[in-house]
């Protein structure tokens, strides 16, 4: 094994200097601090029972917090969830689809979006689907979708087969806004990959979702929504903690109370231990200055040290080929095309070399704590593997 990477000796737990973890794009590691605050979690529950609530509270604060950071968003109204889909529909039941039954998406959107939306289309609800390709239209496209019976646009602003930077997204907004539609972007695969900024995008009327799982190496349990500030939506599909915080009540007093903007947006009683591990390891990046910028640097040298490995291999495209995409409009991972991409990934994993394949494409993610060593020895891995299939 290569000189393993200075950062790596945060990140013990996960064995990240002996493993070959090229899953950066869908599992990174956790630092070691995420499972002492895990522990005092548990330890907090202990101490204090039911009084915990409070402690548990103080810890999605910081991580709102730290959601805003990221998203270039101060004052931003950030809900909280154990997962993108259950904030996702929460939006959903939200929207006057009676009035609006229209729901217009992409073809390259991550399973929490591209399921559901499949099954409202098949319980009678207008979504429309258009393809994701070409990406430097998608936007354009989808803004011409969008009529008097649009209820909302939902679409990445990364796609997450390929590591495609959507443009446009702004445009997008503005033809959202003067149509009297929302729009929804989904920045999982953006966010700690490529800098984000709301204000910068243009997206300031936009939600946007997304979690920790990947990039921000927060683990499971940590999703968020991010409303515009004048949001007044009533969620369908409410649970108990939307009553808490200040009440609004635009109608009759028997209508069912909602706190003020995000708060109309929680949910009901969830395990903290995940907010306990956010706020530490949120904590441990900004003491490393792990910035978006940065991760953003280290992630393009990264991903395009693969890219010329792969390519000097001079493999035969019609059995691996690294997808088309403009190194300036490729976000956090390399993506392969390959027909036998399943069988190929199953192979690297035999030799310790951890990634994934969706369809036809490999995708190879690295993180800021592997080497170029370990990223060259994975090269290597990876054309023994080729050859074996041919």
């Amino acid at each position: 094994m290569s000189t393993a990477n200075p950062l790596a000796a945060h990140y013990t737990r996960f064995r990240v200097a002996e493993r070959l973890l090229l899953t950066g794009h869908s599992h990174q590691a956790w630092p070691d601090v995420a499972f002492e605050a895990q522990q005092q979690a548990w330890l907090d529950a202990a101490q204090w029972v039911d009084e915990k609530w409070d402690l548990a509270a103080a810890k999605a604060d910081h991580v709102r917090e730290h959601w805003r950071r990221l998203l270039g968003d101060p004052g931003g109204e950030i809900a909280l969830g154990q997962n993108t889909h259950e904030l996702v529909i929460r939006l959903l039941s939200a929207l006057d689809l009676g009035r609006r039954p229209r729901l217009v998406t992409s073809d390259g959107e991550f399973h929490t979006i591209a399921r559901q939306l499949a099954r409202l289309r098949e319980a009678g609800l207008d979504v429309q689907v258009l393809s994701a390709r070409p990406v430097e239209t998608l936007a354009e496209r989808l803004g011409e979708a969008v009529d008097q019976r649009t209820a909302c646009v939902l679409v990445s602003s990364v796609l997450f087969e390929t590591a495609e930077i959507v443009p446009g997204l702004g445009h997008l907004a503005g033809r959202c806004a003067r149509r009297g539609a929302g729009l929804l972007v989904d920045a999982y695969h953006h966010l700690n990959a490529v800098p984000f900024h709301v204000g910068r995008l243009g997206l300031e009327g936009a939600f946007v979702v997304g979690g920790g799982y990947k990039y921000c190496q927060l683990g499971e349990g940590n999703a968020f929504l991010r409303l515009p500030t004048d949001c007044r939506l009533r969620p369908v599909l409410t649970g108990w903690y939307a009553e808490f915080g200040e009440r609004e009540r635009s109608g009759p007093r028997q209508e069912v109370p909602y706190g003020a903007g995000a708060a109309a947006f929680a949910g009901a009683t969830y395990d903290p231990t995940a907010h306990y591990r956010a706020a530490a390891v949120f904590d441990f990046h900004v003491a490393q200055r792990l910035t978006p910028e940065k991760l953003r640097l280290i992630s393009h040298r990264q991903v395009g040290l693969l890219q010329r490995r792969i390519e000097d291999l001079d493999l035969d495209p019609a059995v691996v080929a690294v997808e088309p995409v403009p190194d300036y409009r490729r976000a956090g991972f390399l993506a392969l095309r390959c027909p036998e991409a399943a069988a190929l990934a199953g192979a690297l994993g035999r030799r310790g070399v951890h990634c994934d394949a969706r369809g036809t494409l490999l995708r190879l993610g690295p993180a800021p704590y592997l080497s170029d060593g370990q990223l060259t020895e994975a090269v290597a891995h990876l054309e023994e593997a080729v050859r074996a299939l041919i």
